[in-house]
């Protein structure tokens, strides 16, 4: 397990995003665990949660000039991120949407600063892909490549087409997914972290049946 990825879910416990238990979810799967990176809502919290955001996309070691954050939870993390970049030496741009067009003032439904040649797509837990498909669009539409789709948790869980949403954006669009934490690791961290053994039976079990193999590209 990446260092960045045990002190992200060591962030995640200390603030409640990561729960265990039994969770259902709107797929009508009961799940052992529930995350929910609202949760991380202090200025120490997010500063952390963004130094893991840059610490994955680091290892990654993709090309790319630009940052671009969906409306509405992309925002916060898109912006916390940037700085967490500065504060390692690396001023990146950020831009993000707006949901519905602007139709006073400046206009439009980008906000931030112009799309740059190789924007990497930040974001949470990418559930359907909707969202996302949205943004890449946006971005192609606008004359700029998608670098890559970062978010802080890959479930690594079958869809309906058998593939996980962020497997099908890898396959489907050719575009290298990154995870601050995978399930694999929170699979590993309850290990690690002596949970009791009736979580990680729960865990292994779900990922079992329910579980994919890293997307393609996956870092």
């Amino acid at each position: 397990m990446h260092a960045h990825s045990l002190d992200f879910l060591d962030l995640a416990m200390e603030y409640d995003a990561l729960r265990f238990g039994e969770f259902t979810l709107k797929s009508g799967r009961v799940s052992p665990y529930f995350f929910n990176l609202g949760s991380i809502a202090s200025g120490a919290g997010m500063a952390r949660l963004a130094d893991g955001y840059a610490a994955a996309l680091e290892d990654a070691d993709i090309e790319y000039d630009s940052l671009f954050g969906p409306a509405y939870k992309g925002i916060p993390l898109v912006a916390t991120l940037s700085c967490a970049l500065a504060a390692r030496g690396r001023d990146v741009a950020f831009t993000y949407n707006r949901k519905e067009a602007k139709d006073h003032g400046e206009g439009g439904v980008l906000v931030g600063a112009p799309l740059g040649r190789r924007v990497v797509i930040v974001d949470d837990v990418i559930t359907a892909g909707t969202a996302v498909r949205e943004a890449i669009d946006l971005i192609r539409a606008n004359g700029s490549e998608v670098a890559g789709l970062l978010v802080a948790l890959d479930r690594q869980e079958r869809g309906a087409d058998q593939r996980s949403p962020i497997q099908a954006l890898g396959e489907d669009e050719g575009i290298p997914t990154i995870a601050v934490a995978t399930l694999a690791d929170v699979l590993g961290y309850a290990e690690r972290r002596d949970f009791d053994a009736d979580i990680r039976r729960a865990i292994s079990a779900y990922q079992a049946e329910y579980g994919v193999a890293p997307a393609p590209g996956a870092a």
